[in-house]
């Protein structure tokens, strides 16, 4: 397997939240930090990275060397405490990489697809666990994705 990444840069405290290149926010699910490592494939290409963010719908993969707009790939990650997830998304949007840029966070944001009702409420329970556990105010409930 390739490795995209050798080594993701730190997360610095003033690291820019990943936005497309446009800088304007379309997301409807809000996206939390985290820091996990994934083995994405598309096609004959198999990439090791970290996804720096999730959503109930979508990841962002830290990346200097992002897909295309449009690919379709198989996702698999492992989240602390969790069973591993074996998703299928699409790149949505790319944010490129610019060596002398002022491009802090390079990557693309991969919306989900394909997704099962199970997988779709394990997504929306562990996003609202990781939030709740990151100082937000409402303790998750598995009502809550019902």
């Amino acid at each position: 397997m390739a490795t995209d990444e050798k080594k993701r840069p730190s997360q610095a405290p003033n690291e820019r939240k990943s936005l497309p290149p446009d800088g304007r926010e379309r997301r409807s699910y809000e996206r939390i930090p985290v820091d996990w490592k994934v083995d994405y494939q598309s096609g004959e290409t198999f990439l090791y990275s970290y996804i720096t963010n999730i959503s109930a719908m979508g990841i962002f993969i830290y990346s200097k060397e992002p897909l295309p707009i449009g690919a379709r790939i198989n996702l698999n990650f492992l989240p602390p405490g969790e069973d591993p997830f074996a998703l299928v998304g699409e790149v949505a949007w790319v944010n490129p990489w610019h060596e002398h840029g002022e491009n802090l966070n390079p990557g693309m944001g991969v919306r989900f697809t394909e997704l099962d009702l199970e997988a779709r409420e394990r997504l929306v329970q562990l996003v609202k666990t990781i939030a709740y556990l990151n100082g937000g105010t409402e303790p998750p409930s598995q009502q809550d994705v019902e």
